[in-house]
């Protein structure tokens, strides 16, 4: 076997036969099949398949959702240029121009701190590949409802795969996924306990998976679109819970139901907010440790790592300094460790810095704001304020796991098509209000004056006669 590459990867290809027919069966699939269907063996290989599964050539990893994204955006790149499915659904909003800036603002911080070495410009080639190759083209390709219902379908049926492999990997110790190579076939284990892993790189990564997509498969039940396969989704969904044997998906699940449980409050948001900003800055104030370690003293699973989290957290406000500008390389020398950067916002600030840190954030700002002015807007029409609501929901899922985990492999191009379904359902309702605001008002006639010529006849009582 080859010795490690810049990245963590490895330098030689791993890529089983079985892969290798599905990809070249994918590949053919999204070159002949309709554009409304590409998505669909895509997003199969995708997060069916390890992600390590790859071709090495000339020092770069060609990993095969790689290769799948590359057929993909170059078969969209046919596309009438005139027709709207060439674009994006809404035309760019705030949140692309937010996640574009973030792409490159991170990977140019990235290679500012390893000095231009080459295999930080490979490292960070294939992390713009993943990312914004990944979201231009979901963005392309989850254009109407027809496709977020095809979509959030097309996952529905991934975690019933992955909840029942999941499960049966904690019964057995062994993960047939395993057997097509690039991740182990014996499943790890802590405390006593199995953790299962499926066909990602990471437990928590699974269950992260499979509970932020709850509140969409809620939806896809509400909306009466596909019942059965949203039910059967949601008892994957907390098979790949249970079976990964984590906090972070475990938090994220009880955010979910907490989420559902506000909706009778959904016009009394902000001071709900405000409340529980308020409430973290008089326990900073009050409480001997730093607020950010209340993460510590949650303990739902035995031998999870929240003091790290609540440490990883302290040492980054402590190290301001050191990574503010540009992101620094040097986080390992904080403390135990310190490397491994299992926070999503952590993980942004120590790798591109400031700038990075607060695009990241932006983008699920911006991402929030669209939701709740949607949501607003179609406040009286039940089945659409429902899914504004899930989508909002959904989001605080996401925010909940940033804490425990730092996206990687396929589950960040799941990030990107998550974005892509908030702006494709989101964009026709914002696009009402916008034509609300744009039409012109009626111009007001003035009022017609007497000439002063002119002189109204005025009636004389019979005492002036």
């Amino acid at each position: 076997m080859g010795s490690p590459a810049y990245g963590g990867g490895i330098n030689e290809s791993i890529l089983h036969p079985a892969v290798l027919v599905a990809m070249i069966l994918s590949i053919i699939l999204i070159i002949v099949l309709p554009r409304r269907f590409i998505i669909i063996p895509l997003l199969l290989m995708i997060f069916l398949a390890p992600w390590g599964q790859q071709i090495y050539f000339a020092g770069v990893h060609l990993f095969v959702p790689r290769i799948l994204i590359l057929v993909a955006l170059v078969r969209v790149a046919f596309t009438n240029p005139n027709s709207p499915n060439s674009r994006f659904a809404g035309g760019l909003n705030p949140v692309d121009t937010v996640f574009i800036l973030w792409v490159i603002v991170r990977a140019i911080t990235f290679i500012i701190v390893f000095r231009g070495d080459s295999g930080a410009i490979i490292y960070q080639g294939g992390f713009v590949w993943d990312v914004l190759g990944g979201y231009i083209l979901l963005r392309m390709l989850i254009q109407t409802e027809d496709d977020i219902v095809r979509v959030v379908k097309l996952f529905a049926v991934v975690v019933v795969v992955c909840g029942l492999t999941m499960l049966n990997e904690k019964l057995r110790g062994q993960n047939i996924f395993g057997y097509l190579g690039s991740i182990p076939i014996v499943s790890e284990v802590r405390e006593g306990a199995i953790r299962a892993q499926g066909p990602f790189a990471h437990p928590i990564l699974a269950g992260t998976f499979g509970v932020t997509l709850l509140p969409l498969l809620w939806w896809l039940w509400y909306s009466g679109k596909g019942r059965v396969l949203a039910t059967l989704g949601f008892i994957g969904s907390t098979l790949i819970m249970f079976s990964c044997a984590s906090s972070t998906p475990l938090f994220a699940y009880l955010a979910a139901f907490i989420g559902l449980a506000f909706w009778p409050f959904r016009n009394r948001m902000r001071m709900f907010r405000w409340g529980v900003a308020l409430a973290i800055i008089a326990l900073h104030l009050v409480m001997k440790a730093p607020v950010w370690f209340l993460i510590a003293r949650v303990d739902l699973i035995a031998g999870n790592s929240g003091y790290h989290r609540a440490e990883l957290i302290d040492q980054c406000v402590r190290h301001f300094s050191d990574w503010w500008l540009v992101g620094t390389n040097l986080s390992s020398t904080w403390g135990f460790d310190m490397w491994d950067l299992s926070n999503q916002f952590v993980a942004e600030a120590e790798t591109g810095g400031l700038l990075t840190f607060i695009c990241f954030v932006l983008i699920i700002s911006r991402s929030y704001s669209r939701i709740g002015r949607a949501r607003k807007i179609v406040e009286n029409q039940s089945t659409q304020e429902w899914f504004m609501w899930f989508l909002g929901v959904a989001l605080f899922t996401h925010i909940v796991s940033y804490f425990g985990i730092s996206y990687f492999d396929n589950v960040k191009i799941y990030w990107c098509a998550f974005l892509a379904i908030v702006a494709a359902a989101t964009a026709p309702i914002l696009a009402t209000q916008k034509v609300e605001v744009e039409v012109p008002q009626i111009v007001r006639q003035p009022k017609l004056r007497p000439s002063p010529a002119y002189r109204l006849p005025t009636v004389q009582s019979r005492r002036g006669r």
